[in-house]
């Protein structure tokens, strides 16, 4: 069971509580903080004679106009419904897992207003796994995220829909089911779910916490893709990385001379000068890809452990401040830029993939016995290509733009959850291209026997064999890469 309290949230422990499917609960400091700031509103609703942004007043360009005392739950209400805009496809269950965990986070600081008991619903859902139905498409990143929260916090009202043990159905059905009754939101507390970040915030994480394995994942390939080849392994010694000392730089080098210690093919006497560079500057490339990846973990951590709704409220100081700490700039330029390196990631990958089946350094053509009969490993490459196309294109960064909304009250919006979407297909992209560039760097082995590779790798390929066979003759091939995928993305690297 985690704890929800004032304590750090890190994206290594979102991931644990996910892998373990653990649930969550609020600490008492939590519940502390999250009755003591609504305590004070309603009082403050009472007491002050002037109107009060998304409290007691309406929304965006709308904020001048004053809604009485009796209207204010139905204000709530209206917003949650009007804003569920969200279009295209949904988004990955485990997503909206994240998404449930971080909104409970952002409110549990005690800055928000809401009602213990909505706090607690988000609770109940991450619990039982009510994972609310949310669409792709709708947000700007400006007022937070608008539309997907909306989506995602319909459901608390008996609206919208869920997915429930593995079935999408009606969330009225659902709640009855599970013994809970819609909630009837206060002032304030439609606001406060909408307002944030977490549809951005939840879709950086999941991208980052598989980006962390592509990493790790890129380093073993690109190693047995070096052996497999003859490369040289001199250009990853200390000396020449501690230089030009970036620490993901030094990190590769080392990881990459880690996996090939005791290999018979590293260590034969080379013809070769040097290799090309998608072998040679693997230290280079998957080390920046490395450093982008600490950057921006660390923003997003920050992220994470924010309210980041509006109006944001300070009982102890008796202030309530409308402010922009919804707005997606301070994410978003990141998440562009971890969209930049993974791609890059895959694109060096596929350069290795290239080399491999180019009929060099003795290696057969296009990695069969045979070619001209067989196609062999042609046409992995070419997909591996196309995949990687479509992440270079993806790259343009969405953060760039800007459309005015909401009758120009919202006049710089961040774009940042196109942003936040694009990511996780750049890193799915880059997972299926490290997975095929696997599947040629292992017949790539196999066709240097006797010769072997280092116990490490010995032992990885033997276990990657039981799924992925050797290919003598052609054969169906994109059920082999789809095993290729599924090996990557469910063993240990």
């Amino acid at each position: 069971m985690h704890q929800i309290s004032s304590a750090h949230l890190s994206i290594e422990r979102i991931g644990e509580i996910l892998a373990a499917n653990e649930k969550i609960e609020l600490s008492a400091e939590a519940v502390e903080r999250i009755e003591r700031c609504r305590k004070y509103l309603d009082e403050k609703i009472k007491q002050c004679d002037r109107p009060i942004y998304g409290i007691t007043t309406g929304f965006g360009s709308l904020c001048n106009i004053s809604i009485g005392e009796q209207d204010l739950s139905t204000l709530q209400k209206n917003l949650v419904m009007s804003h569920a805009c969200g279009c295209g496809d949904t988004i990955d269950p485990e997503i909206v897992r994240i998404m449930l965990l971080t909104k409970v986070m952002s409110l549990s600081f005690g800055n928000s207003g809401v009602c213990l008991t909505t706090v607690q619903r988000l609770v109940d859902f991450f619990n039982l796994g009510i994972l609310p139905v949310v669409y792709s498409l709708g947000s700007l990143g400006a007022s937070g995220d608008l539309s997907p929260l909306a989506n995602l916090c319909l459901p608390l009202l008996g609206l919208g829909e869920v997915i429930y043990n593995g079935q999408r159905r009606p969330a009225a059905e659902v709640l009855a089911e599970c013994g809970l009754k819609p909630l009837e939101l206060t002032s304030k507390e439609g606001l406060a779910l909408l307002n944030g970040t977490q549809f951005m915030s939840s879709h950086a994480v999941f991208a980052i916490l598989k980006a962390r394995r592509l990493s790790r994942l890129a380093d073993k390939i690109g190693a047995l893709s070096l052996d497999a080849f003859d490369g040289c392994i001199d250009a990853f010694g200390d000396e020449v990385n501690a230089v030009r000392p970036h620490p993901g730089q030094l990190q590769t080098a080392r990881a990459v001379r880690g996996h090939l210690a005791g290999s018979e093919l590293i260590s034969r006497p080379k013809q070769y000068v040097q290799d090309p560079y998608s072998f040679r500057c693997m230290p280079q490339v998957h080390g920046a890809f490395k450093d982008t990846l600490e950057y921006v973990s660390r923003v997003i951590e920050i992220e994470i452990n924010s309210p980041t709704d509006n109006p944001t409220i300070f009982p102890d100081e008796d202030i309530i401040v409308s402010a922009g700490n919804f707005h997606g700039e301070p994410i978003a330029l990141p998440m562009d830029f971890l969209c930049l390196a993974l791609s890059e990631l895959s694109s060096i990958s596929e350069r290795r993939i290239y080399r491999l089946i180019s009929g060099t350094r003795g290696l057969p053509s296009f990695l069969v016995a045979r070619p001209g009969l067989n196609s062999g490993f042609m046409i992995p490459q070419y997909a591996a290509a196309s995949i990687v196309n479509q992440s270079k294109g993806l790259c343009w960064p969405t953060s760039c733009d800007s459309i005015p909304s909401s009758q120009g009250q919202e006049d710089h919006v961040s774009m940042g959850a196109n942003s936040a979407t694009k990511l996780v297909r750049v890193a799915d992209n880059t997972e299926r291209v490290l997975a095929i560039e696997l599947f040629n760097a292992a017949q790539a082995l196999d066709l240097r026997r006797p010769l072997r590779t280092s116990p490490e790798l010995e032992a990885w390929v033997e276990e990657y064999r039981k799924d992925v066979p050797f290919v003598d003759n052609d054969t169906v091939m994109y059920t082999l890469i789809d095993k290729s995928i599924n090996f990557i993305r469910n063993h240990a690297d």
